[in-house]
């Protein structure tokens, strides 16, 4: 209790808790902000099949951005630690080698994108007019995919240099361009769903140029050389390519429980599935929320690693819980208090309100159930502990598999009550392996450099 109350008391902590996470929050918000605008927009046109086809065409896209979502994270926790080391040349190559990584992926996974959604959409057996708009809004999504990994990478090494100011310029940049295109060409000109796809093709290259443009005034600050000879070298891209590698696991693992979320909701119908996107859009607004308080985690306890810092790296991971449990349970207050508003804003379709009213309370307690796996999430990137995190996914997925299987007799109810038990395994998890790493006294031994 001591140390919490010490921990809590140091008011300096406080300030570079929020000098990096208030930025991160008002950006982070963006993301599911322009989800929330297509749902609105498509949501307001006459049939349910058109919301329903950008929710499963926007699942498939994020599907495979998601299984890639190492490349913000690996870059961060590396980042960090050069800076924590005050290496002006190694940040130089982290970044160089997480756009390269971003360019060589896009390309892999372009060609196999195609074919993934025609197997992902057979085992939907969605009607026939879902099937022809999601394939459209899905096709169109690609070509964003390179300009989408590049600002994985591009937001992950500026918020190991523990600059929040630049992820929050390239995200509101995108995520607003994003928002405004899409009401100009869904509303405007009636490009209907082709139009919601189209604009987030080209908010996803804008922010590529904003970002790239924010480097350079980055790396002023922190000088060095790169070692263009180091780059050539298979020990230098080893730590790299292990911690994504493991990254990688843990993010298909994740990314396969929301897949079979969608799945098995397009087969309850049309409309389930709609609703289930209009209230994963509240867990979209609280998860990236609180990865703003996740994101401080990641910069500030990978700096102290790299500076073996041992009390920084405490104040940085209580003082963050402890906003961390006050902001979800304001999430918590807000989905039971004005969940019905917030359906309604998304779609004025009775047939699906009805639905995702009925399935409000699931959403209510998401919040307080999913708090502890974004927060420790962020402490394990931080120290580039990627294999534990792997771990810990592949527990919670394991054990809440077979829950989700045995309680579809539920129905929908069956779904969100294995989610909910997924969420909760996630946080257990990851709990287990941060007390292990602890008692072992093996925070600091993961560090690179």
């Amino acid at each position: 209790m001591s140390l919490l109350r010490d921990a809590w008391r140091h008011t300096p902590t406080h300030h570079k808790v929020w000098a990096l996470a208030a930025p991160m929050i008002l950006s982070n918000l963006s993301v599911p902000l322009v989800a929330l605008v297509d749902s609105t927009v498509v949501g307001h046109l006459p049939h349910a099949h058109q919301l329903a086809a950008v929710a499963v065409g926007s699942t498939l896209y994020m599907l495979l951005l998601g299984v890639l979502g190492f490349l913000r994270m690996g870059t961060t926790g590396f980042a960090a630690q050069a800076a924590g080391r005050a290496d002006g040349g190694a940040l130089r190559q982290v970044l160089l080698q997480g756009l390269g990584l971003a360019s060589g992926l896009a390309l892999l996974l372009g060609l196999l994108a195609v074919p993934f959604s025609g197997f992902a959409l057979h085992l939907m057996a969605p009607s026939a007019e879902l099937d022809a708009l999601t394939r459209e809004f899905f096709h169109i999504r690609l070509l964003g995919l390179p300009a989408a990994l590049a600002n994985y990478a591009l937001v992950g090494w500026f918020l190991g240099t523990q600059n929040a100011r630049a992820p929050l310029a390239i995200l509101l940049g995108t995520n607003l361009a994003n928002i405004a295109l899409a009401l100009w060409f869904v509303l405007g000109l009636d490009w209907g769903v082709a139009g919601a796809a189209r604009a987030a093709v080209i908010a996803e290259w804008s922010g590529v140029l904003i970002g790239l443009a924010l480097t350079r005034g980055a790396l002023r600050r922190h000088p060095g050389r790169i070692d263009w000879p180091a780059l050539r070298l298979w020990r230098n891209w080893r730590p790299l390519l292990a911690v994504n590698r493991d990254i990688f696991i843990r993010s298909l693992a994740l990314q396969l429980v929301f897949f079979l979320l969608t799945v098995q909701g397009t087969r309850l119908g049309d409309a389930t599935v709609a609703a289930n996107a209009l209230l994963l859009n509240g867990l979209l607004v609280t998860a990236y929320a609180l990865d703003g308080l996740a994101h401080a985690v990641e910069a500030l306890c990978g700096h102290a690693i790299g500076a073996r810092d041992r009390l920084t790296l405490r104040r940085s991971l209580l003082v963050a819980g402890g906003w961390s449990l006050i902001a979800s349970l304001a999430f918590a207050l807000f989905f039971a208090i004005g969940g019905d508003l917030f359906i309604n804003m998304q779609s004025d379709i009775a047939e699906v309100r009805e639905v995702a009213h009925h399935y409000l309370p699931y959403l209510a307690l998401l919040p307080l159930v999913a708090v502890w796996s974004y927060l420790l999430d962020g402490l394990f990137i931080g120290a580039t502990r990627a294999r534990e995190m792997r771990d810990a996914m592949l527990v919670a997925v394991v054990l809440s598999l077979p829950l989700g299987w045995g309680l579809q007799f539920l129905g929908n109810h069956g779904l969100w009550l294995a989610f909910l038990a997924f969420m909760a395994l996630r946080g257990i998890s990851l709990g287990i392996q941060a007390w292990r790493l602890k008692r072992n006294d093996a925070w600091f031994a993961g560090a690179h450099g």
